[in-house]
């Protein structure tokens, strides 16, 4: 756990928001910790209201379990992470702000030569060395499974030196037949049947941003740091093949003039172009080399936050005369990503903003009143629009609570309008939605036409479960592991009823299922990933013992 120069730890309750209230929004009720718990660092927080019932525990409520998975329940933790991936017919979800839908280095120095602030990264990733490298065997696992289960693919724990105050984790990215993440200073591949290292691509600085989308060529790119200092902005693009783990070309942001550095910046990919806003400016850049495909925009309205995927779908602000002060005008733009241009625009009413975007095919988008960010109260709506960016539906929610969670980062940037999303999914015609658990919870889908609810579906008492993608018309949803049973993925036909499984997981892995810490997972071709979103322990011995990546298959 190497501990940068002059890094200090941020104050209990971290991630610049107030303790106690996400958003606005109260803290779930504590649950009782389970062996696999949070650690009482910096970022503890209180578990988040997806977690099913905690496993049994061999430690006291008043004791602190060692950190083996990372985190309390499958949707526990300080904020969560589905839609813009559906096209790709592949889900990823995480780390996200939760809200409600109602009517209406070893020495202590890190290690670089003296003197390098900006040390250069390394372009060639080293080859994988198999199961011995970061992951653990699986075989008495799988040797309980009983009748049935689900095996467990592979298992992966840290093998990362992370400073004191832990490290973000990004992704996953599943290009092919690899998952991949980034963290720290690092990039690594895993092959998706058997979790062997394939790669690993050692960066000079660390990771600080990633966009959510891979392209159908399999690049992808996160922010990095442009030295190693506390001081160090994240303010450097880096593009990385995910197939070969080769990087490509690295460049700085543009830092527009009178701006110190450029803070909460959001990456999004879409076609041959990733998108990034901050500080009301905009790029596109070409993932093939790099160059400029567009920039701040020549009108007054300014993109404050970009989805990507199949569209690149933009979150818009314009300015107002003085006598409009307290107004706020939004709009919703979809943008050509070779240009840059606005292809239509939506015009919202006033003061209210683009919050989530829930799918970018089809368009479908939660918006809220500019005024209430915090209040416990925000007025929320989720709207549809059609292909040419009219007014397609308003979601008729009634007096249901909806609590999907979208964010890039652990921290919730005004920008950040899709990052990896849990508790939300799309296809042409239908929005499928999970309300907020109350012992149990409920899959509601949404025709899009109209807004009104088609079905509703419980998988029984005491269960919860949530969206992850949907695939030939039917939803295909995340259920979480309790006391007695592991998790699982299942299936709702097109026209409602129970959730059939079509992947038990086992029970005698379910303290580590429900151990990882504010998790993303993605499924694809039948495997199921999670994926824990930080690494954060005591010591550098807890810090290698830490959960990282964990699938299930048949």
């Amino acid at each position: 756990m190497t501990q940068p120069p002059g890094q200090q730890q941020p104050p209990r309750g971290g991630f610049g928001v107030s303790q106690g209230s996400q958003q606005g929004f109260p803290p779930p009720p504590a649950q009782a910790p389970g062996p696999y718990g949070h650690q009482p660092g910096p970022y503890n927080q209180p578990p988040g209201p997806y977690a099913g019932h905690p496993v049994p525990s061999q430690y006291s409520a008043g004791t602190t379990p060692p950190n083996s998975g990372g985190g309390g329940g499958f949707f526990k933790g300080r904020r969560g992470a589905v839609v813009g991936a559906v096209a790709a017919g592949l889900l990823v979800i995480g780390g996200g702000t939760w809200f409600a839908l109602s009517g209406d280095g070893k020495d202590g120095k890190p290690a670089v030569s003296k003197g390098s602030g900006t040390p250069k990264p390394s372009g060639a990733p080293s080859a994988g060395h198999g199961a011995t490298d970061d992951t653990v065997g699986v075989e008495d696992v799988n040797a309980r499974r009983s009748p049935g289960e689900a095996r467990v693919l592979f298992l992966a724990q840290n093998d990362v030196d992370v400073p004191g105050n832990g490290a973000e984790v990004f992704g996953p990215w599943v290009v092919g037949d690899t998952i991949v993440k980034a963290m720290y200073r690092e990039v690594a591949a895993y092959s998706v049947t058997d979790g062997k290292k394939k790669w690993s691509l050692k960066l000079a600085t660390p990771v600080c941003l990633g966009a959510p989308q891979a392209s159908t060529d399999g690049k992808i790119v996160i922010g990095v740091k442009n030295g190693i200092t506390e001081k160090s902005d994240c303010s450097d693009l880096q593009m990385i093949d995910a197939k070969s783990g080769k990087a490509g070309w690295k460049k700085p942001i543009p830092k527009p003039k009178g701006v110190v550095g450029f803070t909460d910046y959001i990456l999004a990919v879409s076609g041959n172009t990733v998108a990034m806003t901050g500080l009301d400016h905009s790029y596109g850049y070409s993932l093939s080399d790099g160059k400029q495909l567009f920039g701040k925009p020549s009108s007054r309205c300014l993109p404050y936050g970009f989805a990507g995927g199949a569209r690149l779908i933009a979150a818009v602000s314009c300015p107002t005369s003085s006598s409009e002060a307290d107004i706020f005008k939004g709009q919703i733009q979809e943008i050509d990503p070779a240009g840059g241009k606005a292809r239509w625009t939506y015009a919202l009413p006033a003061n209210w903003q683009v919050d989530k975007v829930y799918s970018v095919s089809p368009v479908v988008v939660s918006i809220k009143l500019e005024a209430d960010d915090y209040d416990d109260h925000t007025k929320r709506r989720v709207i549809a629009l059609t292909d040419s960016g009219k007014l397609r539906s308003q979601l008729q929610v009634g007096k249901d609570k909806f609590k999907p969670r979208c964010s890039s980062t652990a921290i919730d940037y005004r920008g950040d309008i899709q990052g990896w999303c849990t508790g939300v999914a799309a296809d042409a015609s239908t929005l499928y939605l999970a309300t907020e658990p109350t012992g149990t919870n409920e899959v509601v889908a949404f025709n899009l036409d109209t807004g009104k609810a088609k079905w509703r579906s419980s998988v029984g008492l005491d269960r919860t479960m949530m969206p992850l993608t949907v695939e030939n018309g039917s939803a295909v949803v995340y259920i979480a592991p309790t006391f007695s049973q592991g998790g699982a993925v299942a299936t709702i036909a097109p026209t409602g009823g129970t959730p059939k499984v079509v992947l038990k997981h086992p029970l005698s892995t379910a303290e580590i299922e429900s151990g990882f810490q504010d998790p993303r997972t993605a499924y694809a071709d039948g495997r199921f990933f999670l994926t824990t979103t930080r690494i954060q322990a005591f010591d550098d011995a807890e810090e290698k013992k830490t959960k990282t990546l964990m699938a299930f298959g048949k």
